[in-house]
C-alpha cells in the first residue's frame, strides 16, 4: 500500500495504538505496525517521524531520550491521556467509517 491509499489521520491512530503497549522508539513502532498488519503496512520513516512530531506537537505523546537493548541511544514516545482521548476518536470515526463501507460492500 502507498501512503495515499491510506486515510488521513490512520497513521496517527496506528502509532497511538501501537504506544498504548507502553513507551517505544520509531523503529520498534514501524516495526510493531509491520508485524500485525502482516506486512502489508510498513512505515517508512519519512512518514513516520513527521507523524511523531505532529503528535508531540498536539501534547498525544511525549518522547525522552534513552538507550536501546543494544545500548544506543534512541527517543522513546509515550501516549498521554490527550493522546488516549485522541484515539478514541480516532476509533469511533474508523468503525463507523469502516461500517458504512461494509454495508455497501456486502449491499446491506
Amino acid at each position: 500500500m502507498t501512503r495515499q491509499d491510506i486515510l488521513p489521520g490512520t497513521l496517527e491512530m496506528l502509532i497511538l495504538r501501537t504506544l498504548t503497549l507502553g513507551a517505544l522508539h520509531g523503529y520498534a513502532i514501524a516495526q510493531h505496525i509491520a508485524r500485525l498488519s502482516d506486512g502489508v503496512l510498513k512505515v517508512e520513516q519519512g512518514s513516520l517521524y513527521p507523524a511523531l512530531e505532529r503528535l508531540l506537537n498536539k501534547g498525544w505523546v511525549t518522547a525522552r531520550w534513552a538507550a536501546t537493548p543494544t545500548k544506543r541511544q534512541a527517543r522513546y514516545y509515550t501516549i498521554t491521556r490527550d493522546g488516549r482521548k485522541q484515539l478514541d476518536s480516532k476509533v469511533a470515526e474508523y468503525d463507523k467509517l469502516s461500517g458504512a463501507i461494509a454495508s455497501i460492500m456486502t449491499g446491506r
